[in-house]
């Protein structure tokens, strides 16, 4: 296990949950630029997908996760899934004690900045649903098109381990961005960790007018950003852990962390949700009977 909990300053691991494995993706691209940092990630791999719960029980769920990882004393915690942002993002804001960088405002930032056209969000059904992606872009820019369409199927298709070359990936995407396509935005924000495994394809079907937008890529870029500005990059080249905790299925979980996240795992611990409940229920109490 991380030394976490001791470690001081800019040895501290960065913190890192999704619902699922999705959030590897972020991992990804976070040890392409800084591979000397450790991540703790813990994929709530029994309650999946978020994506189509309603936003009272992901908010739950996000909060529990958030709470779990707070027992490591990051340097920062990331809200890799979509969903558990757009329903629980503020929420966990104004709990933890750690800076906290979701995927919803940088990849918002990075779209605005690629395009002066119309805007796309394929995404779950309860991110489209919350409006998180619509409000963002409009806060900034009142004038936008913006149009956001659920894709439901693409999570389990991913999961599966269908590529893009597989007819029904093929199918699927052509029916869910069939609205899109019509739109011809300037860019498209890719508004699910999974969604960047099909890039190759969602970019054949919207055209080369259109700007693919990697929620993940934006929100690793944010993290190294704020690292670097508050003197907390790890200061090694190389040589950082990747420690994982999911709530079902160690076995699978890691046969997948290596598509997912582009390196094999360290380790992979198995987390019970029940526990993951009991945590959250003792912060609830700590934050309100501060000592």
């Amino acid at each position: 296990m991380f030394p976490a909990m001791t470690a001081e300053g800019n040895h501290r691991a960065v913190a890192v949950f999704d619902s699922g494995v999705g959030g590897l993706t972020v991992v990804r691209s976070l040890l392409r630029t800084m591979p000397g940092e450790d991540i703790v990630y813990l994929g709530d791999s029994a309650r999946v997908p978020y994506g189509i719960k309603s936003l009272q029980t992901v908010r739950r769920f996000a909060m529990e996760d958030a709470a779990f990882l707070g027992r490591f004393a990051p340097k920062l915690l990331v809200v890799a899934c979509n969903t558990a942002a757009a329903a629980a993002g503020e929420a966990i804001r104004s709990v933890s004690p750690a800076p906290v960088v979701d995927v919803i405002a940088p990849g918002v930032a990075a779209a605005l900045a690629s395009t002066a056209g119309g805007i796309g969000v394929a995404a779950t059904q309860a991110t489209v649903r919350s409006g998180a992606y619509q409000r963002a872009i409009l806060a900034v820019d009142p004038t936008r098109e913006v149009r956001a369409v659920a894709c439901p199927l693409l999570v389990p298709i991913v999961e599966e381990g269908r590529d893009e070359d597989d007819p029904i990936v093929n199918h699927v995407l052509c029916d869910y961005l069939h609205d899109l396509q019509r739109m011809r935005p300037g860019a498209l924000i890719l508004g699910c960790t999974h969604y960047p495994l099909l890039a190759r394809a969602i970019g054949k079907l919207m055209g080369p007018q259109t700007v693919l937008i990697s929620s993940a890529e934006a929100a690793a870029e944010e993290v190294r950003r704020h690292l670097e500005e508050s003197g907390l990059r790890n200061p090694r080249s190389a040589g950082g852990r990747l420690e994982c905790y999911t709530t079902d299925n160690p076995e699978r979980f890691a046969e997948l962390t290596e598509r997912f996240g582009g390196r094999a795992a360290d380790v992979v611990h198995y987390v019970g949700t029940d526990e993951l409940e009991t945590l959250s229920s003792s912060s609830d109490r700590n934050h309100e009977n501060p000592r």
